[in-house]
């Protein structure tokens, strides 16, 4: 399902996940947005139950296949031996990187710049999140191949990477595991239908698009309603908010004149 924010209306694609308000510990008195309203209602409407995690077991390295948990022993700057527990990627491939999340920009000839956020169920945080698209990089790629890739598989288009981040980590207290931010373009001509998404088995992923000048007032209002914003998606938009608030702070030191 493809809920487009600039003109209020839902293009088919049903999708098994419902977004409900109930599933979330909410404040009753909080009303749910009319953006966050028309994600739910339509995501309801369609759907035929609510993920949810059922139990929650410890699970030794050995028998995971995606990540292990690791003791570093370490030397700090004081030279006093201590440890640190890490939780590692098992599939950190060749490029070194684990995984890359696709920053898009569409540009439509009549439309606003938007980009498409995606709302999926996360097991590990109980609840439905925000995000830009992302995904693991395979074995032998690139993060630019794996951002084209990824981006064409969880939300139909394809797009042109722009700028590439390096290697930054998703949460150095307690993991080993990275990513690269790629900004990707997309552009639309007037007419262009929106495409299918070519999603993997047991993947369930609405699309959202958001104009670029709303986004960050667009998270705010799914965070009160209890959606998990990603980290990365809510900070690049805080990051934006704040040098449109503050351009003062974002203006470069003028250069002095030559001979003086």
């Amino acid at each position: 399902m493809f809920t487009t924010l600039c003109s209020r209306r839902a293009i088919s694609r049903t999708i098994a996940s419902p977004l409900p308000k109930r599933y979330f510990h909410i404040t009753p008195q909080i009303h749910a947005s009319p953006l966050v309203e028309r994600v739910n209602n339509v995501t309801m409407a369609s759907s035929s139950g609510t993920p949810k995690v059922t139990s929650l077991v410890d699970l030794p390295s050995s028998d995971a296949k995606w990540v292990k948990l690791q003791k570093a022993t370490y030397i700090d700057a004081k030279g006093k031996e201590r440890v640190w527990e890490i939780a590692s990627r098992k599939t950190t491939g060749s490029a070194g990187v684990d995984a890359v999340a696709m920053g898009n920009i569409i540009y439509h000839p009549t439309k606003a710049p938007s980009t498409i956020v995606v709302i999926q169920f996360r097991p590990p945080v109980g609840g439905f999140t925000v995000e830009w698209p992302a995904g693991l990089i395979d074995a032998d790629e690139k993060p630019e191949e794996a951002a084209v890739r990824e981006l064409y598989e969880e939300t139909g288009y394809k797009g042109k990477v722009i700028s590439t981040s390096p290697p930054v980590a998703a949460d150095p207290g307690m993991t080993s595991a990275n990513l690269c931010l790629c900004m990707v373009e997309i552009h639309l001509n007037e007419g262009d239908v929106e495409p299918e998404q070519h999603l993997d088995e047991g993947e369930d992923i609405q699309r959202v698009n958001i104009p670029i000048a709303e986004l960050y007032e667009r998270l705010e209002e799914f965070a009160k309603e209890g959606y998990v914003i990603a980290a990365k998606l809510y900070h690049w938009a805080a990051g934006a908010q704040y040098a449109i608030d503050h351009p003062h702070l974002f203006q470069k030191a003028s250069k002095p004149a030559v001979g003086t």
